[in-house]
C-alpha cells in the first residue's frame, strides 16, 4: 500500500539577484507503508527541500504530495501543520532540540502538537533509546550521540506514519552514527513507520536494500548549487 505519492513535484528559489532556479523537479516518487528508503544525491540536488516538501514546510510551485489519503499540496498551512504534527516525524541533522528544557521536556514539546502530551509514553521512548536514567538532563548535558537519541524519540513521539532522517549522522563518528542508524530503523519497525533517510554517506547508504538517488530522479539536479 502507498503511503507516499509524489507527482510532477516542482520547488524553485528567487536568488538575490532575482532569477528564479528550479531546485526540484521530479515526475515521480513513491514509499509504501513501512518502507525504509535511503535518498542519495550531489550538492544541490534539492535532498532537503524534498523533504521540506513530503513534510510540508515548503510549498512547491506545482505538482501533488500525497500522504495516504492527504493531499499536502491541496491543504492551507493550517492544515499541512496538523498533518505534519499527526503523520510526520523529522529528524534533523541539528537535532533541533531546545536547550532550555530537559530530555523529557523536549520529546512532549513534539507531542503538544499532535496527540496531546503523554509524559508516561515519552519516558518509554527515552528508555527505549537509552536514556532512561537522563529524562532530567538538558541537552548541554549529554554527548552528540545521546542528542541524537533525544531526537530519535521526539520524531516518534505522535506515531508519525512516516519518518524524514535528514543526513541524521552527520555529526557523529563513525562508531555512533552505526549505532544511530540501527536505533532509527529499529524502531521505525517497531512502531510500523515508513522511513525515508537522506544521505551523503556511502557507509550509511549501503545499509539500505532500498536506495534512490535525487540526481537521477530530479531533472533539475545539476546546476543549481546552493540547495540541498
Amino acid at each position: 500500500m502507498l503511503l507516499l505519492e509524489i507527482r510532477d513535484l516542482r520547488k524553485d528559489y528567487r536568488a538575490p539577484d532575482g532569477t528564479t532556479h528550479t531546485v526540484l523537479d521530479l515526475p515521480e516518487f513513491t514509499l509504501a507503508a513501512q518502507q525504509q528508503m535511503a535518498l542519495s544525491g550531489s550538492s544541490g540536488s534539492g535532498k532537503t527541500t524534498l523533504l521540506h516538501c513530503i513534510a510540508g514546510i515548503l510549498v512547491p510551485e506545482k505538482g501533488r504530495i500525497r500522504l495516504g489519503e492527504c493531499d499536502l499540496t491541496a491543504a492551507s498551512e493550517a492544515d499541512r501543520d496538523r498533518l505534519r504534527a499527526a503523520h510526520v516525524g523529522y529528524i534533523f541533522q541539528t537535532f533541533n532540540l531546545l536547550q532550555g528544557y530537559t530530555c523529557l521536556e523536549n520529546v512532549l514539546m513534539g507531542m503538544a502538537f499532535g496527540r496531546g502530551a503523554d509524559p508516561k509514553f515519552a519516558a518509554s521512548l527515552l528508555q527505549r533509546v537509552g536514556l532512561g536514567e537522563k529524562l532530567a538532563h538538558r541537552p548541554r548535558q549529554l554527548s552528540v550521540g545521546q542528542q541524537q537519541r533525544v531526537a530519535v524519540a521526539r520524531a516518534l513521539a505522535n506515531r508519525p506514519q512516516l519518518v524524514l532522517a535528514d543526513e541524521p549522522t552527520g555529526n557523529l563518528d563513525a562508531a555512533n552514527a552505526r549505532e544511530a542508524l540501527a536505533l532509527i530503523r529499529e524502531i521505525c519497525t517497531e512502531n510500523k513507520a515508513a522511513l525515508l533517510l537522506v544521505s551523503h554517506d556511502a557507509g550509511v547508504l549501503a545499509a539500505f536494500a532500498d536506495r534512490r538517488d535525487l540526481d537521477q530522479l530530479n531533472r533539475a539536479a545539476t546546476g543549481h548549487g546552493g540547495a540541498r
